[in-house]
């Protein structure tokens, strides 16, 4: 049972980067492989400056980590774990409910 503060501040950050479909495709794809920014920017489909805004999101909550390359930046996920945390999370997801869509969070009784 979670009742340490600094754990349930932990799980808050982490839901709080997977509540942004990019970010969540984001982590996913650096779960398959470290990426640059531009290759990542380019594989999802968004503008680089969009891409730098979720990074840092992602990097400020510590999920991601940048690693120096030359004169290239490097991102991966911050913890290895990290990647088996979400494909887990994902199977359990679509395994209990996978026909359930998460109503918009300005609905009255979303969380």
């Amino acid at each position: 049972m979670l009742t340490v503060a600094s754990d349930i501040e932990v799980l808050a950050r982490f839901g709080r980067a997977l509540a942004d479909p990019i970010r969540c495709r984001i982590l996913l794809t650096l779960g398959e492989a470290p990426a640059y920014p531009a290759d990542l920017a380019d594989a999802l489909g968004i503008s680089r400056t969009r891409l730098s805004n979720h990074l840092a999101c992602l990097r400020d909550c510590g999920l991601v980590v940048t690693v120096p390359d030359g004169r290239r930046t490097r991102y991966e996920l911050a913890d290895e774990r990290l990647g088996h945390a979400l494909l887990d999370l994902r199977g359990a997801v679509v395994a209990v409910e996978a026909d359930k869509t998460c109503p918009d969070a300005t609905e009255k009784g979303c969380c």
